[in-house]
């Protein structure tokens, strides 16, 4: 045995040794056949790079727990979410039509009775049960519709509903919105003011802050309202020395971080490829949002970039104990700034280097 597996190890080094080879030789030629199309640039790396694996099997996986209705997955409340979602455009339109939804009401009902079944977030499911409540009380009557009303009204009676609130979970006016009082210029400066601050007091971050900057988060616009995401937040001294020092550029000022969120995407949210890059746009505005709320509350943040490096990949599955469908997305330093700390100028571009009018 020891014989073959060193003979493995001499016969798997070979073999990476000539692809460096030939690679290294006609690189620029591999890389003008490659770009050619898009199927030749599958084929590129599949045969001489493993930059892209991780992803594929993530997204892959992600496809595959979504499909099978997985427990740990997203898939119930994303679908249930979405559908939802999708229900209320619906009852948005002007004019209002009498018949949508046809082909996915059935699905959406039966994921309410899983998040109904599952105790899920209660407010996620008086939504649900309100937009259906209306849904149902205007479409027409179709086989599939009756089918669906059918179950929902079962699940009225199987589950009991103590505090649902006096304000039904429904589209409502523009005019009905809640508005704010802060203009343009105050919005500014809380712009200028929120900057990539890497310098903190040793104080003690208030959880209550952060519930506060999250549930604002919680407002950021979502592709289907499926927020996709999650906040792992960190501030044991021990967990942050590892958290601190897992993503590139915080060797100089992981010392003196007092909290770290790390913002991880869930691909199981979703059944298609198409879909893999929502978890960095959905996660992204949630990022916006949440560090903008920080400042408001006192606090200030450093979002850290989280590149695909592989074994960075793989020492964060194992702090986190990842699925394989979860990916980073950043990670957000979180402190009270100090106040002789330093901060980068960093000028931003102007206006027109940004824009085109068309």
């Amino acid at each position: 045995m020891m014989i073959f597996n060193s003979l493995k190890k001499k016969i798997s080094w070979r073999v990476r040794n000539f692809y460096s080879t030939i690679i290294a030789k006609y690189s620029s030629q591999i890389l003008f056949w490659s770009t050619r199309s898009p199927r030749r640039s599958s084929f590129y790396y599949f045969a001489f790079s493993n930059k892209f694996d991780r992803e594929h099997y993530s997204v892959l996986k992600a496809k595959l727990a979504h499909i099978n209705k997985d427990d740990n997955s997203l898939s119930f409340d994303a679908t249930l979410r979405r559908n939802i979602h999708r229900l209320e455009k619906g009852l948005t339109t002007m004019p209002l039509r009498n018949s949508f939804a046809k082909d996915y009401i059935e699905e959406t009902v039966s994921s309410y009775e899983f998040m109904l079944k599952s105790s899920a977030d209660f407010k996620t499911v008086k939504w649900a049960r309100d937009v259906l409540s209306k849904y149902f009380s205007i479409v027409e009557q179709t086989s599939s519709v009756v089918k669906a009303n059918k179950k929902f009204l079962d699940l009225e009676g199987s589950f009991k509903f103590h505090d649902t609130g006096t304000v039904p979970s429904l589209p409502f006016a523009r005019k009905d919105s809640v508005l704010s009082d802060i203009s343009y210029e105050q919005f500014n400066k809380l712009c200028m003011q929120r900057r990539s601050i890497r310098w903190y007091t040793q104080e003690k971050v208030p959880h209550e802050l952060i519930d506060k900057a999250l549930s604002a988060t919680l407002y950021s616009p979502s592709a289907c309202n499926r927020q996709p995401f999650r906040f792992v937040i960190i501030e044991d001294p021990e967990m942050l020395k590892v958290a601190a020092n897992l993503p590139m550029g915080t060797s100089t000022f992981s010392h003196n971080i007092p909290m770290m969120a790390i913002l991880i995407g869930d691909l199981s949210a979703y059944s298609d490829e198409r879909d893999r890059h929502i978890i960095y746009i959905d996660g992204g505005l949630a990022a916006m949002s949440f560090m903008f709320a920080l400042e408001t509350l006192g606090l200030s943040s450093c979002p850290i970039n989280w590149p695909d490096v592989e074994y960075r990949e793989k020492s964060l599955d194992k702090f986190l104990q990842l699925s394989p469908f979860e990916r980073c997305v950043m990670f957000i330093s979180i402190g009270f700034p100090l106040e002789d700390g330093q901060i980068p100028f960093s000028q931003k571009k102007s206006i027109n280097t940004i824009l085109s009018k068309i």
